[in-house]
């Protein structure tokens, strides 16, 4: 017998990431990838890391570091985030914050904590794919969220009822979204707001990318602005989910949740069956280098990243045919770039390996409708803007080549 045929229903949902397959071309001889939304590890703090490493491990520390804990856990980084969500505007407990594998197992367990099958979760068109990922073992029902747009709350609750299903939550990344680079205007989020209200759910927020503005004033999180109408977090359908993965270190895995204590309470006992909890040796490196430099390092990659961002405009201004339009982030790592609708950019990718080697992802990965082939995302975060300036010159000559067969 194959085991395959005793998988559940759920695995059918379960697909390959397109960013990871793409990741590993990355050691392709001369390729300039556009395509992973990753930090440069040139801007790693890999210093004071190694320094926190060694601190943890001393004699007095060590047999914390290498220990079991519990699982919400390193008390003195929940509160070290307790004092930077306060200064966003998010007045909480260190009983409202979990800490995570990364945002993206947040992601997992909010997916868990809130979907049965046919459930309804509105995203973005288009919208980060592993939030998709991590919903669809969950098997729910997507619907289009557009807090911008004119759609009624009537609207939404009609549609999941049609469907025999209910609106559980809404999803989205409000600060230079991944992968358009868009900001939600203050606006956008009270209107979220009245709708998360009306239509009795909640709200994810993830905010992965939140640190990384490189123009403009800073807008209040979600959260904060459901705190100021509430007065408490505990009346609060908001969810906030934070990364250290794109400021201080993708690979030591260390997210965070805040929300309502119930919220969290659950999420524990799903985290307790998990994974017991985060590695503690990493809660505890991390937590000495947010303590000694955060705000120092976050100021130096802000300085890098965006005048990649500007190189990656200024180039997209210069080689990209007439019929491509993009998007211009105040902040992140992505530029959104769509094209005529015939163009389908799976086609482009190909060539644009055998060609010109470079990478980008195609945008229909981000659509959980599978639409937007005629998009695509592209990351200016590892290269430096010569390279950007030559990729993109390399891209806009194959898009000019295509437009003339």
């Amino acid at each position: 017998m194959l085991l395959e045929q005793l998988f559940a229903t759920r695995t059918h949902r379960m697909k390959a990431s397109e960013i990871r397959e793409l990741l590993k071309l990355l050691n392709r001889p001369g390729l300039l990838s556009f395509a992973g939304g990753i930090p440069d590890p040139d801007l790693f703090p890999a210093a004071e890391f190694s320094a926190a490493f060694q601190a943890a491990l001393r004699p007095q520390e060590q047999a914390e570091a290498l220990q079991y804990s519990i699982s919400e856990g390193y008390l003195p980084l929940r509160q070290w985030i307790r004092g930077e969500m306060a200064r966003m505007g998010v007045a909480c407990d260190v009983d409202n914050i979990l800490i995570t594998s990364g945002s993206q197992q947040a992601l997992d367990y909010l997916g868990k904590l809130f979907l049965s099958p046919n459930d309804t979760a509105l995203v973005g068109w288009p919208t980060y794919l592993g939030a998709l990922a991590a919903f669809n073992a969950y098997e729910p029902r997507y619907d289009q969220l557009n807090p911008g747009g004119n759609r009624s709350p009537a609207s939404y609750r009609e549609a999941a009822a049609e469907a025999n299903s209910r609106v559980k939550f809404a999803y989205l990344s409000p600060d230079f979204s991944n992968p358009t680079g868009e900001t939600l205007s203050l606006t956008g989020r009270e209107t979220l707001l009245d709708l998360a209200e009306e239509l009795d759910c909640a709200v994810i927020e993830d905010g992965a990318y939140q640190a990384l503005r490189y123009e403009g004033e800073a807008i209040p999180p979600i959260l904060a602005l459901e705190i100021a109408r509430k007065g408490s977090i505990e009346d609060c359908q908001t969810i906030y989910c934070g990364s250290f993965s794109k400021t201080l270190s993708p690979g030591l895995r260390m997210g965070w949740v805040v929300a309502a204590k119930p919220v969290i309470a659950q999420m524990v006992l799903m985290k307790q069956a998990a994974d017991l909890h985060s590695p503690t040796l990493n809660q505890m490196a991390v937590h000495q280098v947010a303590q000694d430099c955060f705000d120092q390092h976050v100021a130096g990659l802000r300085l890098a990243y965006g005048a990649r961002r500007d190189a990656m405009l200024a180039a997209l201004e210069a080689f990209m045919p007439d019929g491509v339009s993009w998007t211009r982030p105040k902040g992140g790592m992505f530029v959104w770039l769509t094209l005529p609708k015939q163009v389908d950019t799976a086609e482009v990718l190909t060539r644009a390996l055998e060609q010109e080697n470079i990478a980008f992802v195609p945008g229909q990965a981000f659509f959980a409708d599978g639409d937007g082939c005629n998009t695509l995302r592209l990351s200016f975060s590892v290269l430096d803007e010569a390279e950007i300036r030559t990729g993109i010159e390399r891209l806009g000559r194959l898009l000019k080549q295509g437009a003339r067969t």
